[in-house]
Order: structure tokens, then sequence, then C-alpha cells
């Protein structure tokens, strides 16, 4: 993009001097709707979640099986909802800024398997295809227990076909696991910014990892173009994934019978606020929708993302979504949240949930590390860096007048309202790692 373009990009859409400039900034989405005005354009419905729904608990008792540490669930991958209310406190007292109502983490970030959000998304696509695949060949049938993919014969069948996955770390780990637990040979192209612990891992399990010197998109086209020379390699794009995106949308139901069974009701007089760190775009935009089917207009979705990885926020303020990389306004996508670390937003999560998202802020690694101290310090809870990046988010919209006169929210509704900040990551990052985190953190 040459100067010219660029000064006239910034002439329509002002945020965008903003972002080169590095700023922690806010951005409320103008254009946003109702549900039903909304949901025409993601082109998915209730009955695809359902779809989703039903798969997982088809293959629970296999779980079940091969992942004992999630018998305590049914062999259901889900996490706890954590009221935090000293770090709610801590919130309020370090930016002198009261938050209305209670706040809460979604603990995804100790979802078992592979310990972040790509648990549901990942692992849905894998067990999606492996599905397709047994049926397509009449080993497996609906009404079995699906128990029986734990067997020599299921692993021999499995093992003719390939996976590939391009990814900075979190969804690699779940497709990798889950892939090479049903006895795929999987391989994982991991990007740049990618942790080395993360590849470790994947390596013990018989992975095959890829490195590359390029960040995310790059690690995904390889990974497109080496997956196009085998026929029986199926590539999980993590850009345009209906399946994966449907994977995280049962999120929502799921959160709405957790919320029920503490007695919190949402409602108009009782706004639900959420806020999701925001990488490609895929796992915060899935369980988005998944809300908004589960909780209508009365749940607000807010999208965080890096000072210096803001596709989402580029991407959809400027109604250009994939056809303009953060690179092209002249930001480098280097961030210690790398799993937040993508350059260009995808496509089809852009465009299908534009109207439904109440907005997007961004913020320095530097906010990342101190929440995440106070985290540790006010819960003893421990989450990578970019699992941080929704915890700001109660404070910016108590903050912002112009967001509350935007919803025609009242002080009384904010006073009622529930936060519930999606910790993305940390449950398996080794100690040693941490440490260095927490003295990041501290410095």
């Amino acid at each position: 993009m040459n100067s010219d373009q660029l000064n006239q990009l910034i002439a329509q859409h002002p945020i965008v001097k903003d972002l080169i400039e590095l700023k922690e900034t806010a951005w409320f989405n103008p254009n946003f709707t109702t549900l039903a005005e909304g949901l025409p354009y993601v082109g998915l419905n209730q009955t695809d979640i359902d779809d989703a729904r039903d798969r997982l608990a088809r293959f629970a008792p296999y779980l079940m099986a091969v992942f004992p540490e999630t018998a305590a669930t049914g062999g259901i991958i889900e996490s706890e909802l954590a009221a935090i209310p000293n770090m709610q406190q801590q919130l309020e007292q370090h930016f002198d800024q009261a938050i209305g109502g209670k706040l809460w983490l979604k603990k995804d970030s100790h979802l078992p398997i592979s310990g972040s959000i790509k648990a549901r998304g990942g692992i849905y696509e894998v067990l999606c295809h492996a599905e397709k695949l047994a049926l397509q060949a009449g080993l497996l049938s609906t009404s079995d227990n699906y128990a029986k993919l734990n067997s020599p014969e299921f692993k021999q069948f499995f093992s003719q076909y390939s996976i590939a996955v391009g990814s900075t770390g979190n969804l690699g780990l779940s497709i990798g696991i889950m892939s090479a637990q049903l006895g795929f040979d999987v391989t994982v192209h991991m990007s740049a910014d990618a942790r080395q612990w993360k590849k470790d891992k994947l390596r013990s399990h018989g992975v095959t990892v890829v490195e590359y010197v390029e960040d995310y998109g790059v690690a995904v086209e390889e990974g497109r173009k080496a997956a196009l020379q085998n026929p029986n390699c199926f590539f999980i794009d993590d850009e345009n994934s209906r399946t994966l995106f449907l994977g995280y949308s049962v999120a929502g139901q799921r959160l709405k019978t957790q919320l029920e069974q503490l007695n919190i009701v949402v409602d108009q007089a009782h706004p639900l606020f959420v806020y999701l760190p925001c990488g490609v775009g895929g796992g915060p935009g899935g369980v988005a929708f998944g809300l908004k089917m589960a909780f209508g207009d009365h749940v607000h979705c807010i999208f965080a993302e890096p000072t210096h990885s803001p596709c989402m926020l580029l991407g959809v303020a400027t109604g250009l979504h994939d056809e303009i990389s953060v690179q092209e306004i002249g930001i480098d996508n280097i961030t210690a949240a790398d799993g937040l670390a993508v350059g260009r937003a995808s496509g089809f999560v852009g465009r299908a949930m534009q109207r439904l998202l109440d907005g997007f802020y961004t913020l320095e690694d530097e906010t990342m590390y101190l929440l995440l101290g106070m985290l540790n310090q006010s819960e003893h809870l421990k989450l990578e860096p970019s699992a941080l990046a929704g915890m700001l988010g109660p404070i910016i919209v108590n903050q912002r007048q112009d967001y509350a006169a935007l919803h025609h929210f009242t002080e009384q509704q904010l006073q009622n309202a529930n936060h519930i900040v999606w910790g993305t990551g940390g449950g398996m990052v080794p100690a040693e790692e941490m440490d260095k985190y927490l003295a990041k953190s501290k410095a």
C-alpha cells in the first residue's frame, strides 16, 4: 500500500492512524445489529450447532477411554467458570475505575487434552473428519459406541490418511495431539512465533513439526501447498473453516447451562459482556456466534488484540477483511502473545460476524504481562500472555461513555452486568516457562 492509499484509508477510517501508531485503542462497531438481522450473514444456524453438539456427545466414550482427564466431565471437553472477585478489586484499584456487576474467568486455559480454547474447535474438526472417513468405509455407524475407535483396527485404518495444519501454537497442539491419538499421520506447520515447548510437546506425540522463520500466514500457505501434494491429506484451514467455527460455537449453550446452575440471569436488565482474545478469528468468532444463539441480544461480545497484530479490528473497521494485512499499513505483527500473532484476519469470520460484534480494543504486550501478574497474585491462576488480552475489557466498557451511549445502557444495567473474560490458554505451559512470564510481569 503506497502512502497516498494509506492516507486515503486513514481519511475514511481515522482508527487506522491509532493502529499505525500502536496506541492502545478501542473501536465500537457503529454497524452492530440485532441477532435477527445479523444471523443471515453467518450462513449457519442453531441446527448446525446442535449437530456439532451431538457429534461431540457421540465421541465422548472414546475421549473418556483415551484421555482419562476427560472422565470427570463424561468425555465432554468443557471448562470451569470461576468468579474472580480479588482480580476485580485489583483491576479497579490499578485503573482507578469501578467495574459494575461481577467479574468471571472462563477457564478454557485449562481445558483437558491441549490446555487452550483450541481444544474446542481443533479437536472437533479432527473428530468430524475421522467420523466421516469411518462412516464412508462402513467401519462405524452413528448408533455405535464410539469407544470402539480405541482399537488397533481403527488406528491402522486412520494411519492411511494424513492431516495438516498451519499454527502459531495452540491450534497445532490440539490438532496434533488428537490426530496422533486416532492414528493419523499429522504435520503441523509452525510459524516463527510458536513457542519451543509447544513444538517439543507435539514431537513427543509423534507429530511432524515443520518450522518457518516467517509468520502465521506463511505457515498456513506452505501447509496448504504441501497438503495439495497428497490426495489422502486433509488440510485444516483456520482461516476459512466452518467446521472449526462450529466446534467453538457449542460453548454458547454450555455457558448458558453453567450460568443457570449459578442462578445468574441474562436479560435486558442484566446484560452479559464477554471479552475474547482474537488472532485469526476462528475461535472467538465461533464462541461469539454460539453466545449470540444462546443469549440473543443480551450478550455483548468484544474482541481483544495486541497493538502489533490488530488484524480483525483492521479488517472489520475498514470493511476490507482479509483483503488487508497489518503489514500493509506498516505494523510488524510481532507480539509476545504468540497465539494472537496474526497479520491477516479470517475473511469468513469477519464477514459473518461483523454485524454481531460490539467492538474491539488493542493492548500492549506490557499490559498483558501486567495483567498476568495481577491475576496470579490475586487469584493464584496462571495463564499465558495472550489469554490475558480480554482482562482489560471490563475497564474499557465501564470507562467509555460513548460505548454506553451507543447501546443505550443505563447505569442500573451496568451495575447488574456480568463480565466474562475468556481465558484462552496457559494450562499446559511448563513451570519454567511460566516463571519467565511471571518474572516479566514483575519487571
